[in-house]
């Protein structure tokens, strides 16, 4: 009976702290469905008297946030692409022996000691001389390749048997097929959360896209909110349908994968 009332009083403790953290959000979302006249209204009304779509179709027709939100997927598709190649990494790092790994590997992490704003400067001298400033080129290649990504999968790729890919190299697989059929599945709770924190970082991505770029067609959804704040700033439910297409893509990603966090975050206290 104890352990019941317990886990009742836990469970309506989460309930209600997590409705708490959502009003934001919920009052976010609601807001961009309702007239500009009845969101400055007061007091307040929570849920809309009248539904309207206007905010979203202004920023899609008038404001190029159908621009913006195609170069926020192309960026998020090859930080995806590069997850990819700092898994391989971290695979080679935990699982090959070659000369130097260890010297290599501490290079990596030497890296993550520096701030991104110390190297944005050299970085964007080497694309201005290679000719990738203002282009897609020049704001994808820096974020491709992540020393922490690196490190994180790295580290648990050290928990897998070494004696499970030996057996598969016996029984005749190839590098590739044991990486992909043997070492993806069994990391998919570190690789869900590296995939939902590189989406976060290049759906979010705002100061390197805005160094590089000076053409707006080149903008993220980052930058096109900033703009849509400074240049709408008297719109309040306009800046809301603005932010509420920044955050909905996330909090479907974070649905999408959840599990697999959860089954990280045990596997992690487990080992």
């Amino acid at each position: 009976m104890k352990n019941r009332f317990e886990k009742l009083f836990v469970t309506s403790v989460l309930v209600v702290g997590g409705f708490l953290v959502s009003i934001p959000f919920i009052w976010m979302i609601l807001s961009s469905f309702k007239p500009e006249r009845e969101a400055r209204m007061m007091p307040p009304t929570f849920w809309p008297q009248e539904f309207t779509f206007e905010h979203y179709i202004n920023l899609f027709t008038n404001l190029n946030f159908g621009t913006y939100f195609i170069n926020t997927m192309i960026i998020v598709l090859f930080a995806m692409f590069g997850l990819l190649f700092n898994t391989m990494a971290g695979y080679g790092f935990a699982k090959f022996k070659f000369k130097g790994k260890e010297v290599v590997f501490l290079g990596v992490l030497a890296t993550m000691m520096i701030p991104a704003q110390v190297s944005m400067i050299p970085v964007y001298l080497l694309l201005n001389q290679m000719g990738l400033t203002n282009t897609m080129a020049g704001i994808i290649l820096p974020g491709l390749i992540a020393a922490f990504n690196i490190f994180l999968i790295r580290q648990f790729m050290t928990t897998i048997p070494n004696e499970l890919i030996e057996s598969a190299r016996i029984d005749g697989a190839k590098e590739f097929r044991i990486f992909f059929q043997i070492i993806i599945p069994l990391s998919k709770p570190i690789i869900a959360v590296q995939a939902i924190l590189t989406f976060v970082g290049a759906w979010n991505s705002f100061l390197w896209p805005l160094i590089v770029a000076n053409d707006q067609a080149l903008y993220t959804l980052s930058v096109g909110l900033a703009l849509l704040q400074g240049q709408h700033s008297s719109s309040f439910a306009l800046q809301m349908a603005g932010a509420t297409v920044m955050v909905i893509p996330v909090l479907i990603l974070f649905l999408i994968v959840q599990r697999y966090i959860v089954e990280g975050f045990n596997t992690t206290g487990i080992k």
